[in-house]
């Protein structure tokens, strides 16, 4: 059984929706990052960065002590290394997949967080970092369509690269971007939400987050972006 850390976000999505594809049994920890729990000494054992998702391995491979993986990218990685999925055995292919994680978790998400950021929850609206960052997150957008141009996935075949990368497409709007001239982004989005084990993923803990549909409030916006 894994614990599974976790809040309704696009990073905590990675990790429910690795799981269901992965079929491992996984119990879901409430961390709810809107009340501060992710500053908690019992989770900061586990993820000393403050954020979720994190997990605790409590049956690794070969036996011992649990072990505890935090940051979404690792997380992905050290599933597909337990389970020998979702990572390619072709060494190419493999290489592929790792670039575009790397790329994920250096990039996409980082610059459309920020753009979300800018756009929604800045106490101040700021025309150079929206632009900047809106601009950004359009660039790979485009980058993402331009690489599924002429492949089905984005290493060839399902890996945990398109497991990265998804649920940040599924916030698109947030980041005031649109699918309607990226054909091929569109077409693997698509596609990829049709898995039934991305859907039980995406839905995985959505009462989590149950009052939080009409915005955040003054103590969310503290815990999430004022915290010291």
């Amino acid at each position: 059984m894994i614990d599974l850390h976790y809040f309704p976000t696009p990073n905590g999505w990675k990790v429910s929706i690795a799981l269901e594809e992965l079929e491992l049994p996984y119990r879901i920890v409430e961390c709810n990052i809107a009340r501060g729990e992710q500053f908690e000494p019992t989770f900061l054992e586990i993820s000393p960065n403050n954020r979720i998702p994190a997990i605790v391995d409590n049956e690794p491979a070969g036996g011992g002590p649990p072990i505890p993986v935090f940051e979404s990218g690792a997380i992905l990685h050290y599933l597909a290394e337990k389970t020998g999925r979702l990572l390619p055995a072709d060494p190419r292919l493999r290489v592929q997949a790792i670039e575009w994680m790397y790329w994920q978790m250096a990039n996409q998400g980082p610059m459309c967080g920020q753009a979300g950021h800018f756009r929604n929850y800045a106490p101040t609206k700021l025309d150079y970092p929206i632009e900047r960052y809106t601009t950004e997150a359009r660039r790979l957008y485009v980058m993402l369509d331009q690489r599924l141009a002429d492949r089905r996935y984005i290493a060839e075949e399902l890996s945990m690269a398109d497991i990265l990368s998804w649920p940040w497409i599924q916030m698109r709007d947030h980041h005031a971007q649109s699918l309607d001239d990226l054909p091929n982004l569109r077409r693997w989005f698509e596609e990829l939400g049709e898995r039934p084990a991305f859907q039980r993923g995406l839905a995985a803990g959505a009462e989590l987050a149950a009052g939080m549909e009409g915005g955040m409030d003054d103590e969310a916006k503290k815990n999430l972006f004022g915290h010291d």
